[in-house]
């Protein structure tokens, strides 16, 4: 079923980090055109394009912050000069900026968490949906978090009120995008086994592991895999969905 994602153009945000990483090998196995966008991790770009290409994959990188549209519209028109379309974008780029408790989160922690988790994705979809609408074919895929179900840790509930945003902005993206043969839907991440939770001091895994009913911390494949099968054949029927990957979290 995957047969249909070869020489398609995927634009991949946040491609440095575990899941983008796993979404890029995974996307350019099934044969398809890949863009690994990055912000600041250079060197994990080049060596991912590096690894595609001695594969014989196709692959390109792109810098961008995603906090700032300008760059935003620089970043999609880029990926097309180089690919010619754009048939599918992965919102993944995403993260907790400024964690701290709710009584001493300020202003500009709330405003660059939601730039970076819901801004950022919004207007990335704007720059695809229309040249998707021309092509009358797309997809868009947005990740986002349980902590939208559960409103962020004692730190992050900014976070999870932006995820909670990139949902409903999801929903509202696939009944624009319905009449032109876009398919816009998120994958709602569980515990995810990645650098992330180092960043926001977790030290200990195992009393968030349990409260899984599987009994394990998710890997980045079973995130881009549902991402693959969104963005393939499989996925022509679903639209405005929000899916979640976390073990019955």
């Amino acid at each position: 079923m995957f047969e249909s994602l070869r020489g398609k153009r995927v634009l991949i945000t946040g491609a440095t980090g575990g899941i983008g990483s796993a979404m890029v090998c995974l996307f350019a196995d099934c044969g398809a055109q890949v863009g690994i966008h990055y912000h600041r991790n250079a060197a994990k770009a080049q060596a991912l394009r590096r690894a595609l290409l001695a594969k014989g994959k196709t692959a390109a990188c792109f810098k961008a912050d995603l906090s700032q549209v300008s760059q935003i519209r620089r970043l999609v028109k880029a990926f097309v000069r180089a690919f010619g379309r754009i048939d599918v974008l992965i919102n993944n780029a995403g993260g907790v900026l400024e964690p701290k408790p709710i009584e001493r989160l300020s202003e500009k922690g709330w405003d660059r968490t939601f730039a970076l988790n819901a801004k950022g994705p919004f207007f990335l979809a704007q720059e695809a949906l229309w040249r998707m609408r021309r092509q009358r074919s797309g997809r868009i895929i947005n990740v986002s978090s349980i902590s939208a179900k559960y409103g962020g840790s004692p730190v992050s509930l900014h976070y999870g009120a932006a995820k909670a945003a990139l949902e409903a902005a999801t929903r509202g993206l696939a009944r624009w995008g319905a009449p032109h043969g876009i398919r816009v839907n998120a994958i709602r991440g569980g515990f995810i086994e990645t650098p992330f939770h180092q960043k926001m001091g977790r030290r200990d895994r195992r009393e968030r592991i349990r409260k899984i009913p599987l009994q394990r911390a998710g890997q980045p494949l079973d995130m881009a895999r549902m991402a693959l099968y969104l963005a393939s054949e499989a996925g022509d029927f679903i639209t405005g969905e929000t899916i979640t990957v976390a073990g019955g979290d």
